[in-house]
């Protein structure tokens, strides 16, 4: 009984009795069976991870890469931002100062059939992950105008007007006028007059003027609304909503 304890022991701990060589074939073996189960595991819980979050970035809250600077001091080059993709899903529409990313296609940028079905989805994937740029026919702009709304520029002290009223835009690019180009729209219902806050370097509904569709982008194309800065550390946070816009009243309480 006491050598069978022992016996046992010794086979546990790879005592004295274990020959070098039996622990020396025990260690290969165990070398060659853990490593793979490690890696599938590793692979496994990757695969899992990343499907949540392409989940996630589907139907609740979806980082995007900012490319260009129109939209500065805002937003700059580089920022990733999240944007919440269920802000306008339960009957709240657009408003006025919103900053939002929407897809141009059809409005902003002509229909394309683009690259082959496999790259566009690897390409998607790393968007939607806010690994690359997003598609070329995604925009981030400002809310200017909405479904009624009549939108000018400029008033006599060069301020954008909204159903009469004048707007003070604190978070334009400094040196930036309102706009370059003196328009005088009317924002059909169902759409949106949308501009960069860095006007002179924003392609915006004033480049489409005169175009079919006028600039007005469709609130059914809009993705959703940027309410968070993910990217860089230092700016962190949500993105600060802009009063600018409170003093206007709806359409037909215009006043000026």
């Amino acid at each position: 009984m006491d050598t069978d304890t022992q016996h046992t022991e010794r086979d546990l701990s790879y005592g004295p009795a274990d020959g070098p060589q039996e622990r020396s074939r025990f260690s290969r073996v165990r070398g060659r069976t853990a490593t793979p189960m490690s890696w599938r595991r590793t692979a496994f819980l990757g695969a899992v991870v990343t499907s949540v979050l392409l989940l996630l970035s589907h139907f609740v809250v979806q980082p995007f890469l900012i490319p260009s600077g129109s939209m500065e001091p805002t937003l700059r080059v580089g920022d990733r931002v999240l944007v919440n993709k269920l802000a306008y899903r339960f009957g709240t529409s657009p408003r006025r100062g919103d900053v939002v990313v929407f897809d141009g296609t059809g409005t902003f940028v002509r229909e394309t059939s683009g690259g082959g079905p496999l790259a566009a989805l690897l390409r998607g994937a790393a968007a939607s992950l806010g690994l690359a740029e997003p598609a070329e026919t995604d925009f981030v702009k400002r809310v200017a105008g909405v479904g009624g709304d009549r939108v000018v520029c400029c008033d006599r002290r060069g301020r954008l007007q909204v159903n009469g009223r004048s707007v003070d835009e604190e978070y334009l690019h400094r040196g930036d006028e309102p706009s370059s180009v003196a328009f005088d729209i009317v924002v059909p219902e169902g759409t949106l007059w949308m501009m960069g806050d860095h006007r002179s370097n924003s392609r915006d509904s004033r480049e489409l003027l005169g175009q079919p569709g006028g600039g007005m982008v469709p609130v059914d194309m809009v993705i959703g609304r940027v309410d968070w800065l993910g990217w860089p550390l230092g700016r962190m946070g949500s993105l600060p909503r802009s009063g600018a816009f409170d003093g206007v009243r709806p359409p037909g309480g215009a006043h000026g």
